[in-house]
């Protein structure tokens, strides 16, 4: 490729993978199968499950030592339903809109392509390869793999150093502010915020994508 930047970087949770829906999905089964005896009202549950959770912020071994106590859950025990999520969640993984059309048409193009993911491994990893799109990336770095979180430099110069470049020629797909465009753009690298969470735009991102549909372009734009 004559371009100057030919590696796309990309966050996991609700960047590529639509964390909220799947953990609503994930909760649904939960609730309406080994809980159902115990929850009468699941959709009360998945909300309490999604409210506690705080979009990953809260690691499930005390979300699930709440539910217990909240929704007065005898039959399970925190390791039980911690256990049935770290096997299981994989299973209701699902895209963001478009997000898997990009990253095709972008390989196609002979970008390299990189996952950089905060979270625990093999959790993330297996969210990941449910997504069927992983034998197409170059790398897949999850943090708690290499020691390095984001929005340390460590884990953005390794993830240029496992495709082939210099963080000049990378791009940085992602939807948390700190974490995905704070630390890339602190290493050099060019970024581009997806909405969600976090808000609509994020001004300290190189460019905003309002939509999976547009990224394709806006990378070549970028290069």
């Amino acid at each position: 490729m004559a371009s100057s930047m030919n590696a796309v970087l990309f966050d996991l949770d609700e960047t590529l993978l639509d964390r909220t829906g799947s953990l609503r999905d994930f909760a649904m089964w939960q609730s309406q199968g080994m809980l159902r005896n115990t929850v009468s009202n699941p959709d009360q549950f998945i909300q309490r499950f999604i409210d506690l959770d705080s979009n990953g912020k809260v690691w499930k071994d005390e979300v699930y030592s709440k539910l217990i106590d909240e929704f007065q859950i005898k039959d399970w025990s925190v390791s039980e339903l911690l256990q049935s999520y770290e096997l299981c969640f994989s299973g209701f993984c699902k895209p963001k809109s478009g997000a898997l059309e990009a990253v095709v048409a972008l390989k196609a193009k002979g970008f390299k392509l990189g996952l950089v993911s905060n979270g625990k491994s093999p959790f993330q990893e297996r969210n990941f390869n449910a997504l069927g799109v992983s034998s197409i990336f170059d790398t897949v770095i999850v943090s708690e793999s290499v020691g390095y979180r984001k929005p340390q430099n460590e884990i953005f110069e390794l993830a240029c150093k496992e495709v082939g470049v210099m963080p000049k020629q990378a791009i940085f797909v992602g939807d948390n502010p700190t974490s995905d465009i704070d630390g890339a753009n602190n290493c050099g690298i060019f970024t581009i915020f997806i909405p969600g969470y976090f808000g609509e735009t994020y001004d300290k991102a190189n460019v905003n994508c309002p939509s999976f549909s547009e990224l394709v372009d806006i990378v070549q734009n970028a290069i």
